[in-house]
């Protein structure tokens, strides 16, 4: 059996190379016409038939055009999704709703700067301590804070904060926040010490975030950019508002996450057949994870009343699918991780096809199935360690209860967690086979790119 014969038992040949044709006769020879003048050789050039060297067009450009029986194809299984997505966000928006109101005033945000702060023992306004402080008592901050904004911009006010383990620590230069409840904006009494600005240093880091794309990604960076900015205002924008006005959770997040999903896909890696079937992928990925979830949130008796929730619902002042809101953020926290799979699993099934026109279906899915081994391995991890890292304080918490691993793992914060876990991680493994299929099946029924005509081999004398 020659080289040439050698093929990968699953894949098929990828690419061939040929054997070196035998030289005719008269070839390669020095001229005897007129000795002293060889003709001078030609540089060689290299075949570019498909399959042939490196052929023109087996760069990692843009996708090419997608036959018409493709198009048709993919027309009607996406137009129909696509549709449905923006009747259904219609249909869920809350249009002319008022935005629901807090039932706890929260105060309006000020900002100031610390400009003293010492620890001492905890005295009311005009109150002066006499005699030795008792032991077990407290101390508190007392901390003078400039107002930088708000009605009494300019002014200083004296604030005490009991010193806790939980709360922050402040010191003389912080810029802090400060919650003002309304009243006379020079008392003191009406402001609370809150928290910390940030808005300098996230403003800061996503700007490094964003020129880090730009660089690395340039026009696609960009489009990346753009398709993350307009997926951060379908959750705002649509998500936010429709579960806050009292619509399904889960109904919510699906068509948000289809939103985004055509969005971002599309605007980052631009029409085509190929991202139309990282398209395919994710939804049906998705739809796995919902289902997965739902039947095992109601299996496992899971409320979704975390502290989180139950703080929303007594802000609201009225009760909110607490399960279904815990299913929404499933789905949307799953989308992030489907995206990456399926669009890896199609750009390698793509250059796959480029790279031998002549495979099939079947030998594009086992050869692509191959490469989503090796990424579905590293994705699961990183969608464990994403949810495992947010729970972290839950997990510290629960591990010095002196319960046994058991109740730890079955309590809510913590189940709820695992769910979420594995649910999605079944989605992403889904996502390899599903994903791959479905590729391969658009990529083997469009019309291969018609390579350049081969030119004629160079003729080297021989030495």
């Amino acid at each position: 059996m020659t080289h040439d014969d050698l093929a990968d038992a699953d894949t098929g040949p990828i690419r061939r190379i040929p054997a070196e044709p035998r030289a005719r006769r008269g070839q390669n020879r020095p001229s005897t016409r007129n000795p002293g003048t060889a003709r001078k050789p030609k540089p060689p050039t290299v075949d570019v038939h498909h399959g042939h060297g490196h052929g023109h067009g087996h760069g990692h450009g843009p996708a090419a055009p997608a036959s018409r029986r493709v198009r048709l194809l993919l027309i009607w299984l996406l137009a129909p999704v696509a549709l449905l997505t923006v009747v259904a966000g219609l249909w869920l928006y809350p249009w002319g709703k008022a935005k629901p109101a807090s039932a706890y005033q929260q105060g309006t945000p000020v900002h100031g700067t610390v400009t003293t702060a010492t620890s001492g023992p905890c005295l009311a306004p005009g109150q002066v301590q006499v005699g030795q402080p008792d032991t077990g008592e407290k101390p508190c901050l007392t901390a003078e804070v400039a107002l930088t904004d708000g009605a009494a911009s300019g002014s200083a006010v004296r604030l005490t904060v009991p010193i806790e383990p939980s709360t922050p620590r402040f010191s003389a230069g912080d810029k802090v926040v400060l919650a003002y409840n309304g009243a006379n904006p020079r008392d003191a009494s009406s402001y609370q010490l809150v928290d910390f600005q940030r808005g300098l240093p996230l403003a800061v880091l996503a700007a490094l975030f964003a020129i880090a794309v730009v660089v690395l990604g340039r026009w696609q960076g960009v489009a990346a950019l753009g398709a993350l900015v307009l997926s951060f205002l379908v959750l705002v924008m649509f998500v936010l508002p429709a579960i806050l006005a009292g619509e399904n959770p889960l109904l919510v997040a699906i068509v948000g996450a289809g939103a985004i999903m055509f969005v971002a896909l599309y605007l980052t890696h631009g029409l085509s057949a190929r991202t139309s079937a990282a398209v395919l992928g994710t939804m049906v990925s998705l739809a796995l994870i919902g289902a997965l979830s739902a039947i095992f949130s109601a299996a496992a008796s899971l409320t979704g009343l975390d502290e989180s929730t139950s703080t929303l619902i007594a802000s609201l002042g009225h009760g909110i699918d607490a399960r279904g809101l815990l299913l929404a953020g499933i789905v949307i926290g799953s989308l992030g991780v489907l995206d990456d799979v399926t669009v890896t699993q199609t750009s390698a099934v793509w250059e796959l096809r480029r790279a031998n026109p002549k495979l099939g279906w079947r030998e594009l899915y086992l050869a692509g199935l191959r490469i989503g081994r090796d990424h579905v391995g590293s994705a699961v991890n990183t969608l464990v360690m994403a949810y495992a890292g947010a729970a972290l304080p839950v997990m510290l918490y629960s591990s010095i209860s002196g319960v046994g691993l058991g109740p730890i793992l079955g309590a809510q914060d913590v189940a709820q967690e695992i769910v979420r876990t594995l649910a999605g991680s079944v989605g992403i493994v889904a996502a390899v086979p599903v994903t791959t299929v479905l590729a391969a099946l658009i990529a083997s029924r469009e019309v291969p790119v018609k390579a350049a005509a081969p030119r004629r081999k160079s003729q080297l004398p021989q030495q």
